[in-house]
């Protein structure tokens, strides 16, 4: 599992952690069963403080997306209800338009800089 976190372009690092292992689930790369890394080491790993990186975890628990426990760590789950791809990609895209919106991008430059991420 490779993460990275930007911590230039506006979104929360723990969210960052957040989105990248839902994607990652949701993608098969992460497929159930597999255990993420200990809190501390992925902080290390990633230049983050150890409470940012448990946050991320904690979210995905409440979510159903990880379970956690002493003797296992954190492993990913399968929850029941789970959304499917294209839901998450409809959330994604409200998200974004809803930031693209507040800050006061018209249509066709939010499109350019959908198509311009895309292609990287």
């Amino acid at each position: 599992m490779k993460i990275v976190v930007d911590t230039e372009n506006g979104l929360a690092p723990w969210r960052q952690v957040h989105d990248q292992v839902i994607r990652a689930v949701t993608t098969g790369a992460l497929p159930e069963g597999t255990r993420l890394p200990p809190i501390r080491q992925l902080a290390r790993d990633l230049g983050l403080a150890s409470g940012t990186v448990a946050r991320a975890y904690r979210e995905l628990e409440a979510a159903g997306w990880v379970a956690t426990a002493r003797a296992r760590g954190t492993v990913v789950t399968v929850p029941s209800g789970r959304p499917d791809p294209g839901a998450l990609l409809a959330a994604a895209a409200a998200e974004f338009a809803a930031q693209a919106r507040d800050l006061g991008t018209d249509l066709e430059a939010a499109l350019d800089a959908v198509r311009a991420a895309y292609r990287s």
